[in-house]
């Protein structure tokens, strides 16, 4: 008779949920300042070591909302600008692009607002793996 392997219990904690290392599945990233970077990092540091991240929800509010439009700017404005395809279509993009940022920072906003603090390590836990 032949025995079945019981499965190997997982750790219950919030790090190992997370996917997979980028490196184990395509995928695309962008280039963003020294200073962003710093900046990120630094926050990430904070937040990590606070006694109560959610003192920090505004401030990782706003660095998503940073490094999104960075990406944004990196995956759709920057390539459009680089096929000139005319003043008149850069500045519809240009406005639209606003239009949605905006938008989606009001999103980022309310959504982080109202999480806790494993929620907030796990945002931050997810812009560190983004980082790699």
């Amino acid at each position: 008779m032949r025995r079945m392997a019981t499965p190997a219990k997982r750790p219950s904690s919030p790090s190992a949920k997370r996917a997979p290392a980028p490196a184990s599945k395509p995928f695309l990233r962008f280039y963003h300042s020294e200073a962003l970077r710093k900046k990120t990092l630094a926050l990430l540091g904070t937040i990590e070591q606070s006694p109560d991240v959610t003192k920090h929800r505004d401030a990782l509010g706003n660095l998503v909302v940073e490094l999104t439009n960075c990406g944004l700017d990196q995956y759709f404005m920057e390539p459009l600008k680089l096929a000139k395809p005319g003043f008149m279509v850069e500045q519809s993009a240009n406005l639209g692009m606003l239009g949605a940022q905006q938008l989606m920072a009001s999103v980022i906003h309310q959504i982080i607002g109202r999480m806790d603090g494993p929620q907030l390590l796990s945002v931050c836990g997810s812009i560190r793996q983004f980082m790699h």
